[in-house]
């Protein structure tokens, strides 16, 4: 375990990720002004929400490379630029409701398994934010993506930034080997990119995660999301031009044709379950290994039926 940089302290460059070794014209066009602009919204949030999230970053157990970086490309500043506007989305846009986030272990390695919904993946931006903001101990995320993301302009740059890594066995592996924590959404794009007709029935789980779990001798902590299906309401799927651009699915939005490009307002409910231990082969047959993601899909499922039985309404 090592310690994080200051805040205040501009980090490194970091070995394999997308930032260069030497600064390029964005880097060097005034730093201390985006330093000073980026310390005066984090105070300001800290303000509104009455929180530290200085705190909650300076506890953040990072484990870096031989050449003293983060081997993925976390970068601690851009993730307190990030959480801070993350937990504003989290405690006033979203009104995050979490409930059992007392089941997620202190420390350790750990899979945080959820469904996956909402066309833009915000579901694990809120999974993140109450990891950081409401575990205590925080518990700093790694999410699984896609891999087409590292092609997306910013995208590719702010997520490893943030702590974010292209979903393969390998990478899943190191970071548990690191004692890390892991959010995956086993249903992939299929997941989040389903039509509002299909809300809240989610489709078949992959199984690689428990292989990994079983490999890694790593526990499983169930996680339901009740709120994102209806933040962006999807009627349709044009699946010949997400093909053309090389995306898993091209929703059609009707909020979006008149100017709503932010997400509606929607009430998120997170509910954490009791960790789950896996003993077995990991190179089992697949139908071995499907009897233990079931257990896994049927306890986020029954997580999910419960919030949806006792929410009165989607945005309250």
């Amino acid at each position: 375990m090592v310690k994080t940089e200051p805040p205040s302290s501009r980090p490194p460059p970091v070995a394999g990720s997308s930032a260069s070794a030497f600064p390029d014209e964005r880097d060097t066009v005034n730093p201390a002004f985006s330093r000073a602009v980026g310390d005066r919204v984090v105070r300001f949030v800290e303000d509104v929400l009455g929180e530290d999230i200085d705190a909650k970053i300076a506890r953040i157990r990072t484990h870096h490379n031989e050449t003293g970086h983060d081997p993925f490309g976390f970068d601690p500043q851009t993730t307190r630029y990030a959480l801070a506007a993350a937990a504003l989305l989290h405690r006033y846009y979203f009104r995050t409701e979490v409930h059992g986030i007392e089941n997620v272990p202190a420390d350790g390695r750990l899979l945080d398994i959820a469904n996956h919904s909402g066309q833009v993946p915000l579901d694990g931006v809120m999974i993140a934010t109450a990891l950081m903001m409401d575990a205590d101990p925080p518990r700093f995320p790694r999410s699984m993506v896609e891999k087409w993301t590292a092609e997306l302009p910013f995208v590719s740059v702010l997520f490893p930034r943030v702590g974010q890594v292209v979903g393969s066995p390998s990478n899943a592996r190191r970071l548990l080997e690191n004692e890390e924590s892991l959010v995956v959404f086993p249903e992939g794009a299929r997941g989040i990119s389903k039509t509002f007709d299909k809300r809240y029935q989610m489709t078949p789980f992959g199984l690689g995660f428990m292989r990994l779990a079983l490999e890694t001798g790593t526990p499983i902590v169930p996680v339901a999301v009740v709120g994102a299906e209806e933040q962006y309401v999807s009627v349709g799927d044009l699946k010949p031009l997400a093909k053309l651009l090389g995306m898993p699915a091209f929703p059609i939005i009707p909020q979006l044709f008149f100017g709503m490009l932010a997400p509606l307002p929607t009430k998120y409910r997170l509910y954490f379950g009791e960790p789950l231990h896996f003993e077995g082969d990991p190179d089992d047959d697949d139908a071995v290994i499907e009897e233990k993601v079931w257990t896994v899909r049927t306890a986020i499922e029954s997580m999910l039926q419960r919030g949806l039985e006792q929410r009165e309404g989607v945005f309250f």
